[in-house]
């Protein structure tokens, strides 16, 4: 999701924003923005001042600007595309990941869809990866500055002919000439992010009427939605990249798994299923071996397939860490060789690192209030040697598991 606001019109104050893009979109604009491809942010203030002597100073803000976005965007959207394109702060800021949104356009593509629109579509990233997946998009955003951006990008990207972009309500738009609907709510407001889905704008329950209504269709959410504010009707998918939790989608219609629960994982493709909440599983002592679930694994409530996998058991109810006696290889876990076993207890710990001579300490933590950075700074650390130390609870107890990485 890239736009301003999904729902509320732009206020007159939002014309010299506008008249600054337009700006940007001229040869005199486009050349400043290829000289600053590659500038400083630092030295900002000396590239304005240089610049200002030969180009109006309205449009050198305008230029520096949308050069510190682009850099900015090249994380989301790569190097190639990012230079090319153009954003607006938010939506740089709520703009979906490429691999994200590929991996959406891929599972449409899949199905047969040809055809998607895009309610609120911001600056576009969701209708580029659809149209390069060879899908129509009628792309909708409600705020004009917005909108024209994702119209400048389309074109940017030379994928115009695939992408209408319109300036309305997305609430009037007639959906029915469509194979597939994708709705991106705005979860963000002026006090930053928004938390109750109902506050969405526009709201999680207009959305998923509106995506009952097509024939498929996808309704991305904010990851850590509760699992209760999803109907029935929807497939649940929890999205990581990079072991970074990027974005829920609720999918719905022909060629989904209404009830069910997933987790994908990129840039692998892995995905883990089950066709409904898992039972509890079981808690034991610590084993031989510990598992980090990928968090898509554990948003998506999926922790106690791992344990079946692996034949183990969590050390904790509350915590999700999974233990085994024998070693484990899966996608879905970070697998680690637990040497050390200690109550919670500062001293010890730096004993016991000092007399394995570690000089590099990766810290982790779930159940614990120890902030790593200071843990570290606390153990004064000298060694040749490295090894990872986790902050949890096991059986209720606060303790402190060291070991390493399963190569």
């Amino acid at each position: 999701m890239d736009r301003v606001n999904a729902t509320t019109p732009s206020a007159p104050a939002d014309a010299p924003a506008r008249a600054a893009f337009a700006a940007l979109r001229t040869p005199e604009g486009e050349q400043l923005l290829a000289e600053l491809r590659d500038h400083d942010p630092a030295d900002e203030l000396a590239a304005a001042t240089r610049l200002r002597r030969t180009h109006p100073a309205e449009l050198v803000s305008a230029a520096l600007g949308q050069a510190r976005l682009r850099q900015r965007a090249v994380a989301k959207f790569g190097a190639e595309d990012a230079y090319r394109m153009y954003f607006t702060p938010n939506g740089v800021e709520q703009a979906t990941r490429t691999s994200v949104a590929a991996h959406r356009a891929a599972r449409f593509a899949g199905l047969g869809v040809r055809s998607v629109a895009d309610l609120c579509c911001g600056i576009g990233g969701d209708a580029l990866a659809l149209a390069r997946a060879g899908i129509s998009v009628l792309a909708v955003d409600r705020d004009p500055l917005t909108a024209e951006v994702a119209r400048a990008n389309a074109e940017a990207l030379g994928l115009e002919d695939l992408i209408e972009v319109r300036c309305a309500d997305v609430t009037e738009i007639d959906t029915s000439p469509y194979d597939a609907v994708f709705v991106d709510p705005a979860r963000r407001g002026g006090r930053g992010r928004i938390f109750d889905p109902e506050a969405y704008s526009p709201p999680l329950s207009w959305a998923a009427a509106a995506a009952l209504k097509a024939p498929r269709a996808a309704l991305k959410i904010a990851p850590g939605v509760p699992h209760e504010a999803i109907g029935p009707e929807a497939e649940a998918e929890w999205i990581s990249d990079g072991g970074d939790v990027k974005e829920a989608v609720l999918w719905y219609g022909e060629g989904f798994a209404p009830g069910a629960f997933r987790a994908t994982l990129l840039p692998s493709g892995a995905t883990l299923t089950a066709p409904a909440p898992l039972p509890a599983p079981p808690v034991g002592p610590v084993g031989r071996y510990l598992y980090e679930p990928d968090g898509a694994v554990i948003r998506a409530h999926l922790v106690a397939d791992i344990v079946e996998r692996c034949g183990g058991r969590l050390v904790d109810e509350t915590i999700a860490y999974v233990t085994s006696d024998t070693r484990h290889s899966s996608p879905y876990v970070s697998g680690y060789e637990i040497t050390d076993r200690l109550p919670f207890n500062m001293k010890k710990l730096k004993a016991l690192l000092r007399e394995r001579e570690v000089g590099v300490l990766t810290v982790k933590k779930r159940g614990s209030a120890v902030e790593p950075e200071e843990l570290r700074r606390r153990m004064k650390l000298s060694g040749p040697h490295s090894a990872t130390v986790f902050l949890t609870r096991v059986a209720g107890a606060p303790t402190m598991l060291i070991g390493h990485p399963l190569e």
